[in-house]
């Protein structure tokens, strides 16, 4: 999200939760003041390969309830973090991926992280707008709930709901692109029509 009217509009649906985007390349950047929103949602603040300090500046200035790693962060980074973040900040470590990812390099991240998110493996860290093949997902081997996301639109929400029949911990999906007038710029009736389908 990026622009305060659209916040509130896109707010007004009731997502659990919000992202924002605090990494300076993306054209989704956030630098901006996020007005009030109900209590239910969660600010997400997205951040990639940044430090510990700028993280938790960012936290406290948004008071963002959960944090996104979206780089090439560690387990120790995440480990550190976890221990300097408020109990209360959900942590959701990203990983990219595509037909040959390997699932095993999930294994020491889950005591360190309250989610994973898998999107897409593309030239940029997130928002490259595609899905990735999801029968990948059936070698899933950790009970770790994770957000699906990767270019998820009104047309992939029959295979989500196939994937939600499953034994699979999947947590929540992650829309983006797929509902945007421009970066940073979400259609409301989309994601109205999306949300009540």
């Amino acid at each position: 999200m990026k622009y305060p009217d659209n916040i509130l509009e896109v707010g007004s649906l009731l997502p659990d939760y919000m992202g924002f985007i605090f990494w300076e390349k993306s054209a989704r950047y956030f630098d901006g003041v996020i007005p009030n929103l109900p209590k239910s949602i969660k600010k997400v603040g997205v951040f990639v390969n940044e430090t510990t300090e700028v993280i938790l500046a960012k936290a406290i200035k948004y008071d963002l309830q959960a944090i996104q790693l979206h780089g090439h962060e560690s387990v120790e980074f995440c480990l550190n973090l976890k221990n300097e973040l408020d109990s209360k900040i959900e942590i959701i470590k990203v990983f990219s991926v595509d037909d040959d990812f390997d699932f095993e390099v999930l294994k020491p991240f889950e005591a360190v992280c309250d989610y994973f998110l898998f999107d897409t493996k593309g030239k940029l860290p997130g928002g490259n707008g595609t899905t990735f093949d999801w029968k990948v997902l059936e070698k899933y081997p950790s009970s770790k709930p994770f957000f699906l996301s990767g270019g998820i639109g009104i047309e992939e929400l029959e295979a989500v709901k196939e994937i939600s029949k499953t034994n699979l911990p999947l947590y929540a999906i992650d829309v983006n692109s797929k509902f945007e007038i421009e970066s940073g710029l979400k259609n409301i009736e989309k994601l109205n029509s999306f949300k009540t389908t």
